[in-house]
């Protein structure tokens, strides 16, 4: 995983904080609160593949204003887990380290808002609003760290390989009648990382998902749910 960045921080971060407001700040802010976070946020551009600088012993807030990343849990021995995919309007909590420590990095060109952690909490505590609106995205968050863990522990490797489909195309698809598209932005690689299963095993599930024309993939990137209730239902969903 490579330290090196292509820019910071040059995203325009009048375009960032603007976007940030609208989703976390509503007009019911004050002036002063507003003010303060946009003194607090730190905008950056990072380039594909290039890791978020962020201070590894303090907890930070990290607003995707557009682009793509992955969440990545280090253990001993170089070992790595993704442990999430952020996009465009995600706000993420990148924790110190602890028992493992935590990167972020770009899937795709990405600007960002960093926001320590703590100071954070403490401008907006008084803003119902603002908190509000985190916790709901503290509570999807988890409700899919859930999700995961099911997939984790109890599904085979195809039912893994929906579930992810099926969940991208609700947080990123293109809707169609009775159809999805996805751009998926990580590697096949990366998707088996974030499943807990080899790329080969990732490459051989996408191939009978097509073969059972639930799919359809052209090059890495684009691929067609051409039935997603059927998808679903591969998936194990109730």
């Amino acid at each position: 995983m490579s330290n090196r960045l292509s820019s910071v921080p040059t995203a325009p971060s009048k375009y960032l904080f603007d976007g940030f407001l609208r989703a976390f700040a509503p007009a019911a802010s004050s002036d002063e609160t507003v003010y303060a976070l946009r003194k607090l946020a730190q905008p950056m551009h990072i380039g594909r593949g290039r890791t978020v600088p962020l201070d590894p012993a303090s907890d930070a807030l990290v607003y995707v204003g557009d682009g793509a990343t992955k969440l990545i849990a280090s253990a001993s021995s170089g070992r790595e887990q993704i442990v999430a995919f952020h996009f465009t309007g995600d706000l993420i909590s990148v924790p110190a380290g602890a028992w493992h420590s935590y990167a972020l990095c770009a899937l795709a060109e990405t600007d960002l808002l960093v926001f320590p952690a703590e100071s954070f909490l403490e401008i907006a505590g008084t803003e119902r609003e603002i908190m509000d609106a985190l916790l709901q995205r503290s509570l999807t968050a988890l409700h899919r760290c859930r999700d995961k863990a099911v997939g984790l522990g109890r599904k085979n490797a195809q039912e893994r390989l929906a579930s992810f489909l099926v969940g991208m195309a609700e947080r990123i698809g293109s809707i169609e009648p009775d159809r999805c598209l996805l751009e998926l932005p990580m590697s096949r690689r990366d998707i088996g990382d974030s499943l807990g299963l080899t790329i080969e095993t990732i490459s051989r599930q996408f191939s009978e998902l097509r073969l059972a024309g639930l799919i359809e993939t052209t090059g890495r990137s684009r691929v067609l749910l051409c039935d997603p209730a059927a998808l679903t239902e591969r998936a194990g969903h109730t």
